[in-house]
């Protein structure tokens, strides 16, 4: 009796357990198609991602232009700067990052109060590290988009342009856009009589003695791929302001380069960065570009501070010499003493700008330079005092000793004097 009971009921159940088993094996059949299109769904997009393609960027809301901004003493220019580029770039996924080199009236902290409103903003302060090149550098290469522009903070720059400039990157007319002042269209009047020379004479030396083409190199307004920047980056300079002369120069015409033309405009607010030492920045650039890089930047700097010790080293020794009557080896070591100091001041001002020392600082300084180069020092005076002995013809053996400890001083006092802390 209860085995016939229970074919009663297998014989009601089993209709029930046989939907149930079809509606698993529906689901499981359509849990696995959809983990299939996902898949496939996934796989190319990794593969774009990896292949560089814009279209994951903007699903993902990543920027596709990031505008880099190198700031020093820029605390009255960065908001009204953000709100031109707000208002320029509406509608389009971009990030501005300000490089800000520890500016006293803490233009990194503006920019910070900036960046908890919108995220699109980001600031790197730099401690211990000057110079514009450097800033560009390093803004670029901490961009997220593939294509970065580089502006001034100081609103002479048009940015309206920038929209124009992404267009012909993005259209592969050109891989590197500069904003010319002068091309048809573009203007530099704001320019006082002596920013115009220099601006004049710059260009054309370049264009000159590098074989540069485009008709703005000295510009600091350009768009560039941030993948052809990345490829010439480990061959530029972090010392000195022209970024673009150098990635020009450096390109040697490889870079498809279109310019558009802007009007330079008139500073607003704060002072210009440019000085006396800008001149010698670029002719050392001028020079380490002409030699393909064979000496770097700052080793020629060094060396044209090194090239006026040698005058104020020959000053002195004629001084010592024929008004006081001193014997040659002392005044040799007195020119060389008070050559060493003038070359350090220069070189602290100038070759070593980005790590320049300060406050007490120059004193540590200025007697561990001594230190060092106590060693040149005693060869300078040998090599000059054996040179006079034989011919003594004072300036060739002034000549011949300060010469004698160019290398060296260059190479010790980056590691000893202005070592980067």
């Amino acid at each position: 009796m209860y085995a016939r009971l229970l074919l009663v009921v297998v014989d009601i159940l089993a209709p029930t357990f046989d939907r149930f088993c079809t509606t698993v094996r529906h689901l499981s059949e359509s849990s696995a198609l959809a983990l299939g299109e996902a898949a496939d769904i996934r796989l190319p997009m990794n593969e774009a991602i990896r292949q560089g393609s814009e279209n994951p960027r903007q699903t993902m809301g990543l920027p596709v232009l990031s505008v880099v901004v190198p700031t020093f003493n820029e605390r009255d220019n960065v908001a009204q700067l953000y709100r031109k580029l707000d208002a320029t770039l509406a509608g389009m996924a971009w990030e501005v990052v300000f490089v800000d080199d520890n500016s006293p009236d803490k233009t990194w902290q503006v920019v910070r109060d900036l960046a908890r409103q919108d995220s699109r903003v980001r600031c790197i302060r730099r401690i211990g590290r000057r110079g514009l090149s450097g800033a560009c550098i390093e803004g670029i290469l901490a961009s997220s988009a593939p294509y970065a522009a580089v502006m001034d903070a100081d609103l002479q720059h048009d940015e309206t342009q920038l929209p124009k400039m992404l267009s012909l990157l993005e259209g592969g007319k050109a891989e590197l856009v500069v904003g010319s002042r002068y091309v048809e269209g573009g203007s530099a009047d704001s320019f006082d009589r002596q920013r115009a020379g220099f601006s004049a004479f710059a260009t054309g030396l370049a264009r000159r003695v590098l074989g540069v083409s485009i008709a703005d190199p000295m510009s600091g307004f350009f768009m560039i791929r941030r993948d052809k920047f990345e490829q010439l980056a480990p061959k530029l300079s972090t010392q000195g302001f022209k970024i673009l002369l150098d990635i020009v120069a450096t390109a040697q015409g490889e870079l498809k380069t279109v310019e558009v033309p802007f009007t330079f405009g008139s500073r607003l607010h704060g002072e210009s960065k440019l000085d006396s030492m800008v001149a010698l920045d670029f002719l050392g650039l001028v020079l380490a570009k002409f030699s393909n890089d064979a000496v770097s930047l700052r080793f020629l700097m060094f060396a044209m501070v090194g090239g006026t010790g040698l005058f104020v080293h020959l000053a002195t020794l004629f001084v010592a010499l024929e008004v006081l009557n001193w014997p040659f080896a002392e005044a040799q070591a007195a020119g060389a003493l008070v050559a060493m100091t003038s070359n350090f001041i220069l070189n602290n001002f100038l070759t070593y700008r980005d790590q320049r020392l300060k406050g007490f600082a120059i004193l540590r300084g200025l007697f561990a330079f001594y230190l060092v180069c106590s060693v040149g020092l005693l060869a300078n005076v040998g090599v000059a005092f054996s040179v006079y002995d034989q011919e003594p013809i004072w300036w060739l053996a002034g000549a011949a000793g300060a010469l004698m400890g160019v290398v060296w001083n260059y190479a010790i006092s980056g590691l000893f004097v202005w070592r980067k802390r």
